[in-house]
């Protein structure tokens, strides 16, 4: 039986612009637009956005979410501010790997974890098992999409002047672009609406001059 796949919110737009959409770890995604080298050039010299809506979030909130997971990551939560974001590793008793995340502290006790779209599930289950009083376990991968801009010209392109204004940007933004992006009719029209027709990945070229670009192909 043929495996039915996931669809980002964005799924129409990557089509109708042409996009090469192809399997990834469950989900339809587009592999690439004008061409491999092309958009490589792009990025390393400017700046692309990737649609990378496929990842999971999880929260963890409550008066002692900081103590469980400055017990289940590997890097220091005492070393990040609200706003703030750090990449970690979520770790099993024996010190091994259950998977590398991003955790974004957004509140003072309140942190979302991005992890990686294939271990979603296996994520939230080792985190929710085990969870403490005073903390909170909640996968919100579905109230949440994602856009990332990366490349040398990355925050101008954002007309955001450092890296720290980009991630208190990020903290307050994180969940009202999830709320447009959510994947009905109407937050698609919502999108639109605000941002015009000749949006690429919900991102005016007029304005920011970023061209799309495939997700998992943003190192390199």
């Amino acid at each position: 039986m043929a495996q039915t796949l996931l669809k980002t919110p964005l799924h129409d737009r990557h089509v109708a612009l042409g996009a090469r959409m192809v399997p990834f770890a469950g989900w339809e995604m587009p592999v690439q637009y004008e061409g491999v080298i092309q958009e490589h050039r792009a990025v390393r010299a400017d700046a692309g956005v990737f649609d990378v809506s496929h990842m999971g979030e999880i929260e963890v909130e409550g008066p002692r979410a900081h103590v469980l997971l400055q017990g289940l990551l590997s890097n220091d939560l005492d070393l990040i501010e609200p706003g703030q974001a750090q990449y970690t590793l979520l770790t099993n008793e024996q010190g091994g790997l259950v998977d590398d995340l991003i955790a974004y502290r957004l509140e003072p006790f309140r942190y979302l974890l991005v992890v990686n779209a294939s271990n979603r599930e296996t994520d939230f289950r080792w985190l929710k098992e085990r969870e403490i009083a005073g903390s909170d376990v909640r996968d919100v991968s579905d109230e949440y999409a994602l856009l990332a801009v990366q490349g040398p010209n990355a925050l101008e392109k954002l007309e955001l002047n450092d890296a720290a204004t980009a991630a208190l940007a990020l903290a307050a933004a994180y969940r009202s672009w999830a709320e447009a992006f959510a994947g009905t009719a109407a937050a698609r029209q919502l999108v639109e609406a605000n941002l015009g027709d000749d949006v690429k990945f919900a991102v005016k070229p007029d304005r920011f001059g970023l061209v799309p670009r495939y997700a998992e192909r943003r190192i390199t």
